[in-house]
């Protein structure tokens, strides 16, 4: 049997898997290996034996390396002893804490735990604590929570502080050499009412193509901050964003990729002061064709804060009080309008995938706790900006592959074949006359998310869509964007809050230089250890059984080993990175949730099921935007089949069904602060139809009987007993009386989901 080396990654039931450093494989470690090991532990196992499944069980060989991050959990006392449950289920055991060794923290708070003796076969891990962080219900704690759990680098490093505090406070002199001066171009940034960094400025103006007199084109500038004139390589600052990789935003507070000397002032492109910049400038035709495009570093000066808002205001009423506040940029906002219209048609040829998804945006009150959820409306402001984002985004891929350059692209491959398979079954099941081919396009996406825009489960169908693709990652290798149906597609536009726009800014100064950017790979400190290469065999390989890219792939560069290595796991460090700050934001939005659904338990709500599994339902409520679970067991007294092609659940008996879209109503039953979890049961209200599938059609009414409540089922055997026993006395009467009298009765069965009658006559 074969012998690995890799990471644990324990699971919250006890058991456990071993990735290996490969990525590609896997082994399962049952629980009582994983008694002598924790979560992240690096390993040597001996693959013994095959599941039925041909799932490899390893033994655990060597403990090559352990965990050394401090462990956050809640300090309990517990029969006279102390210990910390981890917050991270994942760890599978509570951790014992000497009498001695508590940090004066009391029990309840949440603490930091460093091990001071590792866990074996015959004994639980010991610890000390190292930090108190406080209550559990403090205001923030799920936040410094999250950062710890997931350790996300949250403290600059002293040298990083102290070159930030070493910078200026404004553009000098100095910096300006070898600029080109664009501060009388009227930019103006663009963003959402609390935003503080603007790293962004847009400008747009009538443009000419060939001999024609009269404009046909727009000249569109998008001006980006120069970041990587302030972080050089090599530097304290850039060590510390590149082990952050990324900005991570929670509610009400946002952990920052660069110090805010630099996030909110030096590198912000705040109105009315001079910022250096990257340029792209683009020549883009009636078509929405970028027909020409030039990068050059400057200095600019934006004339304008803008929010969405404001400029959705002034689109909508050139002559309203919006507009009238600020005349003279009206007519740069209505060029941009016009070149976000020509751009959208150009999307719209392509066959680029857009999909109508409702995002929400938690609103907290002064303590940190959720005051109400609301949806994120984007407007045509919202859209400008994107498409002006996603033009200069491809004008950079496209001049890092002329130059056959090394970079990071942003790669977003089509569906999987299983994941493929599993949407064509689903279509089929709706009966829509729409299905995929071998080899699906963008454009097969859009056709489908077009189709059934005019349904009432079109929101459904599209998180099917979308619920089939990948993610998209961060690789040298170029293989398109299926999503947005680009060839070649890279980050440009947010240095500031990401370390892959940073690396392509750089290369882009050094390709205008006329050199070479040398990529040398920082130290980390903080490794995301659950890092997954991608799927197929070799580095940078394009995964095995995946559709071609939307056009013809870009050629894969040959470069030295070293430098393949070195750019291959810059792509994977910024993917895993990402990939953890959107597991850190949604643990805290978990988190908010259940706070706020605890103070309403035993609350009915409607809601619609937005997923189905085999072992429940889960359910968006209307107007809170929460998700619980309805589990199989609440749904009634009989069998469920989960049938996997229509993503319903089938009652066995009453024929009663549960698919993506069905409308319900819940009640809240349970809130697990712990797990994250809500759970609600099923309520029925007297008269309520029988519960079918959102995608169209309903089934005719069944008497309610068959809606008997859990827990009211001896009620409602007795009440029909009563019934029957009444039916046969009223038809003895019958028989017995003179003539032949017709008889008509009338039964009411009730049970707790309501009434209904049946009938019964002889003649």
């Amino acid at each position: 049997m074969s012998e690995i080396i890799g990471t644990v990654q324990g699971h919250r039931d006890g058991h456990g898997f071993v990735q290996a450093d490969d990525g590609d494989t896997s082994v399962f470690l049952p629980p009582q290996e994983m008694r002598s090991v924790m979560h992240r532990d690096r390993v040597k196992v001996r693959v013994v034996r095959f599941d039925r499944r041909g799932r490899p069980e390893g033994l655990v060989l060597e403990i090559i390396e352990r965990r050394k991050t401090p462990i956050i959990g809640r300090l309990l006392q517990e029969g006279g002893a102390w210990l910390v449950a981890p917050e991270d289920r994942r760890f599978g055991q509570d951790i014992l804490i000497a009498p001695k060794a508590t940090g004066n923290a009391e029990p309840g708070q949440v603490v930091a735990v460093e091990l001071t003796e590792p866990p074996s076969l015959l004994a639980k891990p010991v610890g000390r604590v190292v930090e108190v962080l406080g209550g559990i219900d403090d205001p923030g704690m799920e936040i410094e929570i999250a950062v710890r759990k997931y350790e996300v680098p949250h403290r600059f490093s002293d040298a990083a502080l102290a070159q930030a505090a070493k910078l200026p406070e404004k553009v000098r002199a100095t910096d300006k050499k070898g600029r080109i001066d664009i501060t009388d171009v009227p930019l103006v940034t663009i963003d959402g009412e609390d935003a503080r960094d603007f790293d962004d400025a847009v400008y747009c103006e009538p443009a000419t193509i060939g001999r024609s007199k009269a404009p046909n084109a727009w000249r569109l500038v998008v001006a980006i901050a120069d970041v990587s004139h302030y972080v050089k390589p090599g530097e304290p600052l850039d060590l510390d964003a590149y082990e952050r990789a990324t900005s991570v935003y929670f509610p009400r507070r946002v952990i920052p990729m660069l110090p805010e000397k630099l996030s909110n002032g030096l590198c912000s492109l705040n109105p009315e002061v001079e910022r250096l910049s990257m340029v792209c400038d683009m020549l883009v035709s009636c078509d929405g064709e970028v027909h020409a495009y030039q990068f050059f570093p400057a200095v600019i000066r934006s004339h304008a804060r803008l929010t969405y808002t404001e400029v959705a205001t002034i689109l909508g009423n050139t002559r309203g009080p919006e507009a009238l506040r600020r005349p003279d940029l009206v007519p740069h906002l209505l060029h941009l309008h016009e070149v976000y219209r020509a751009l959208l048609k150009s999307r719209s040829g392509r066959g680029a995938v857009d999909f109508d998804t409702t995002e929400t945006q938690i609103v907290c009150d002064e303590n940190g706790r959720i005051a109400k959820i609301v949806p994120r409306v984007r407007t045509e402001a919202h859209r400008l900006i994107e498409e002006c984002m996603l033009a200069a985004n491809v004008c950079s891929a496209d001049f890092i592959t002329r130059a056959k350059h090394p970079s990071l692209f942003r790669v977003h491959e089509g569906p999987t074949p299983e994941k493929r398979q599993l949407l064509k079954n689903y279509l089929k099941a709706l009966g829509l006359g729409l299905s995929l081919g071998e080899e699906p396009q963008p454009g097969d996406y859009q056709a489908i998310a077009q189709a059934v825009k005019d349904r009432p489960d079109a929101t459904q169908i599209h998180t099917m869509l979308l619920r089939s693709m990948q993610q998209a990652i961060y690789t040298p290798t170029n293989s398109g964007h299926f999503g947005l149906a680009y060839e070649a597609y890279t980050h440009f536009t947010s240095p500031i809050r990401r370390y892959p726009d940073l690396l392509v800014h750089r290369v882009i100064k050094a390709l205008l230089g006329r050199g070479r950017y040398d990529l040398k790979l920082p130290p980390v400190q903080h490794s995301v250890g659950n890092v997954k290469r991608r799927p197929g065999g070799q580095r940078g390989a394009p995964a095995k059984g995946l559709p071609a890219a939307p056009s013809k792939a870009v050629s894969r560069l040959k470069l030295p080993p070293a430098e393949a290595a070195a750019w291959e796991t810059v792509g994977i460090h910024c993917s895993a990175n990402e990939r953890r700050a959107d597991e850190a934001s949604r643990d805290v939005e978990a988190w908010l949730k259940c706070m706020f659904m605890r103070e309403r338990l035993g609350e009915e709500y409607g809601g619609t099921v937005s997923a189905v599994t085999n072992f429940g339902l889960f359910v968006q409520l209307d107007g809170l935007y929460v998700e619980g679970l309805i589990h199989i067991t609440e749904l009634g007294g009989e069998y469920y089949r989960f049938d996997e092609a229509r993503q319903e659940l089938r009652g066995e008996r009453s024929g009663a069904r549960y698919a993506v879209g069905t409308r319900v109503r819940v009640q809240v039953s349970r809130v697990d602060l712990d797990t994250r979890k809500i759970d609600f049961r099923l309520v029925r209200e007297a008269g309520e139809e029988k519960p079918t599938s959102g995608a169209g059609k309903r089934r005719a009414r069944v008497p309610d009987k068959d809606w008997v409540e859990p827990g009211g089922a001896q009620d409602a055997l007795a009440d029909v007993r009563q019934a029957d026993h009444e039916v046969r006395r009223a038809s003895k009467a019958a028989r017995t009386g003179k003539g032949r009298t017709r008889v008509s009765v009338a039964a009411t069965v009730t049970g707790k989901g309501g009434s209904a009658k049946r009938s019964k006559s002889k003649r």
